[in-house]
């Protein structure tokens, strides 16, 4: 694991300096408006915030990397938090002992349900965490609780035991059909997709928001980091996870952050403008970690 850890690096940074070499940049920052922002600029207006949600693509090494500066540059004042959608929050005890050096990574590979990808693309970040003594948060729910809706609706959690209802957001659990993040789920496959289908994306959208205010702490910065749809704006509207902290505490201050690609990254294309507050404009022939 530790060599495929090395060679996926190396053939990042060999990538990454060789587009530099040519003139050729792998990402640019933008405001939602399509103006370019500098890292420095970009630092200073998350620094504003109480709440930072940070919408990525999952298999994509840059957004990666930059999560990990951005939080380094965040953390100056050493009140940042750190959460994401990458733990269950069955597996948070687990997450906990390791943070607390009690287990090491391959305790923790053993015990929890890390991703495919944790070593390679998430593991820097939560040893940074770990390192610095940084709060890391498991916020999403157990995936089979997620399908249990797919499958059945919101009222099968009901069935729950009190334990387990512990992992997910308190039911009933609000839920608005007409935003148009959900409405556009429906859309994605035509005569494929039953109505409970963005129902289980908002159960795990609301157990992220739930467990994000669960754990931030007044004159702290909390960091969340998720998939770019969990978080981004459909139509203008506040969709997702902000949706339900809006809801819930309306009077923080959230910023967002989207990852897009493109073929060329040196402007923004109009149908990536109002995504996000800010957006992460990647070049789309990246290496992808798997």
């Amino acid at each position: 694991m530790c060599l495929r850890l090395f060679l996926g690096g190396l053939i990042f940074f060999i990538s990454f300096a060789s587009s530099f070499g040519q003139g050729n940049p792998n990402y640019k920052l933008y405001r939602s408006n399509g103006k370019r922002i500098t890292y420095k600029k970009l630092i200073k207006k998350l620094n504003s915030a109480n709440i930072i949600l940070l919408g990525e693509i999952h298999n994509n090494p840059i957004v990666h990397w930059l999560t990990l500066e951005i939080s380094k540059s965040l953390n100056v004042k050493n009140n940042l938090i750190l959460g994401s959608e990458i733990f269950e929050r069955d597996n948070e005890v687990f997450v906990q002992q390791y943070l607390n050096k009690l287990i090491d990574y391959y305790e923790l590979d053993s015990l929890a349900r890390l991703w495919s990808n944790f070593e390679t693309d998430y593991k820097p970040l939560v040893d940074y965490a770990r390192n610095n003594s940084i709060k890391f948060v498991s916020t999403n729910i157990p995936r089979r609780y997620a399908s249990l809706v797919y499958r059945n609706g919101f009222s099968i959690l009901e069935n729950l035991t009190k334990t387990e209802k512990e992992w997910i957001s308190p039911l009933p659990i609000k839920y608005d059909p007409n935003l148009p993040g959900y409405k556009k789920m429906i859309n994605m496959i035509p005569g494929h997709v039953n109505v409970n289908f963005p129902k289980a994306q908002a159960i795990k959208d609301a157990t992220m928001a739930y467990f994000i205010l669960q754990n931030y702490s007044e004159n702290k910065l909390f960091l969340h980091v998720n998939g770019s749809y969990h978080s981004d704006r459909h139509e203008d509207s506040s969709d997702g996870i902000l949706w339900y902290l809006k809801n819930e505490a309306p009077k923080l201050k959230y910023l967002t952050i989207s990852t897009v690609n493109q073929e060329n990254v040196k402007k923004l294309q109009p149908e990536n403008f109002n995504k996000a507050d800010f957006l992460i404009c990647i070049v789309e022939n990246m290496t992808k970690t798997y």
